[in-house]
């Protein structure tokens, strides 16, 4: 497998990571971007709509649960080549709390990249509303995504 070149840039890792973002029809439908990338770490917010909503107000679990495998699976593409993708093989997902408030903020980091999977973790914040300054942790979760050599 080839490398990620070491000389990437942060302009280029974003550029990146922003073309294959728009590849990801569900996250537009939802309303998620991408607010932070860097080499094995992603960032997400999402403003929280009605529509997000399940039959109490709070954030719908799989809305959590998709935020939580969009910032663990784009972390792990930060570290393969372009011609490369990444799918999810398992993502466990433990709620904490009701994601009640204005905004989600997932952050997503890779543990240990391999060169077939990558291991990662998640954690989805909700802020305004009663939440802190830094948010409520609503949900932590792991991920192992596996590694798509591009076929010849």
């Amino acid at each position: 497998m080839s490398s990620v070149p070491a000389s990437e840039s942060a302009a280029d890792l974003t550029g990146r990571i922003r073309r294959k973002l728009q590849r990801q029809h569900f996250m537009h439908l939802i309303g998620a971007d991408l607010t932070r990338i860097e080499p094995g770490r992603v960032q997400a917010e999402l403003a929280l709509e009605q529509r997000h909503q399940q039959q109490r107000g709070f954030a719908h679990g799989g809305l959590v649960a998709t935020m939580a495998d969009l910032v663990a699976g784009f972390a792990a593409v930060t570290l393969v080549p372009d011609d490369h993708g990444m799918v999810t093989v398992e993502l466990k997902t433990s709620y904490l709390h009701p994601g009640i408030g204005e905004r989600l903020v997932a952050t997503g980091w890779v543990l240990k990249a391999g060169r077939r999977l990558h291991f990662c973790e998640a954690e989805v914040r909700c802020f305004g509303g009663q939440n802190p300054a830094e948010g409520l942790l609503i949900a932590k979760a792991t991920a192992t995504m596996a590694v798509i050599e591009p076929t010849p």
